[in-house]
């Protein structure tokens, strides 16, 4: 029996290694994101060039340009349906002729991973000014084990449908003190999240990373906290779940359920 392997390396980018095929989610490479800066962990160190990125949505703290170019490599990349033009006006041709575009439902392959798109409950757009529109989406990716990247997301009624689950990567924060938790998950409603799926493994992720220039000291508990309120909320509400912060850098590895065996 293989076994799942995702390394954290802050905020939404995780490196997820599944059934020979590598992935990698939300690339944010640099040590500066516009108003945002690294407060905490090691800026990423990829093992070489993935075989997919997964890109959730087109806001800046996940779908990064300047980050897209540092990745080696020609990978796909699998992203939202109508992201393809922004891909291509912003990395080039050949980049675009790589993108796979997905809606909620749809799905593709990498090798022998099967990777499919699901709703999240998230504005999808750039922004206000840019007029660009696309829909947010979350990811199902099924190898050896089945792991849901929520991207950005609040709570949904759907949720539910989409576990059984071996591992979850879900959103408990965000980047700044004003940032509102409607559409964002704080650590209590991440944890309810986690109860829905009914994943064996969770790991908290979109928060303790980067922080506005010049709020050092304002709401830090905002910052640094989410992760470890989510695995005590989370031993409340899905005890049978097997929670573990992550440090930046660090690795967890886990092994898919065994199949329940029919005697009869």
């Amino acid at each position: 029996m293989g076994e799942t392997s995702v390394t954290w390396w802050g905020h939404s980018t995780m490196w997820l290694a599944d059934a020979g095929i590598t992935l990698l989610t939300d690339p944010v490479l640099t040590d500066r994101l516009a108003h945002l800066r690294r407060a905490a962990g090691p800026p990423p160190r990829l093992p070489g060039p993935p075989d997919a990125v997964l890109l959730s949505h087109l806001h800046a703290d996940h779908f990064h340009l300047a980050s897209l170019r540092m990745v080696q490599g020609e990978p796909l990349l699998i992203v939202p349906r109508g992201s393809a033009g922004f891909i291509a006006k912003g990395l080039g041709r050949s980049a675009a002729e790589r993108c796979v575009e997905l809606s909620p439902g749809e799905e593709t392959k990498v090798g022998d991973v099967r990777i499919r798109a699901v709703k999240a409950a998230h504005p999808g757009g750039r922004g206000p000014w840019s007029g660009l529109r696309a829909v947010a989406l979350g990811f199902v990716v099924e190898g050896t084990s089945r792991t849901w990247y929520a991207g950005d997301t609040g709570l949904f009624d759907e949720m539910s449908g989409l576990g059984p689950l071996d591992l979850a990567l879900i959103p408990v924060g965000g980047w700044g003190p004003t940032l509102h938790a409607h559409e964002h998950l704080d650590p209590e409603q991440a944890a309810e999240a986690l109860r829905r799926v009914r994943a064996r493994h969770a790991v908290p992720v979109h928060y303790g990373s980067f922080w506005p220039v010049g709020f050092g000291r304002v709401r830090q508990h905002m910052f640094g906290q989410p992760g470890p309120e989510f695995a005590r909320f989370a031993a409340e509400k899905a005890p049978d779940a097997q929670v573990r912060v992550l440090r930046q850098g660090e690795t967890l590895t886990v092994r898919p359920a065994a199949p329940i065996r029919d005697d009869a």
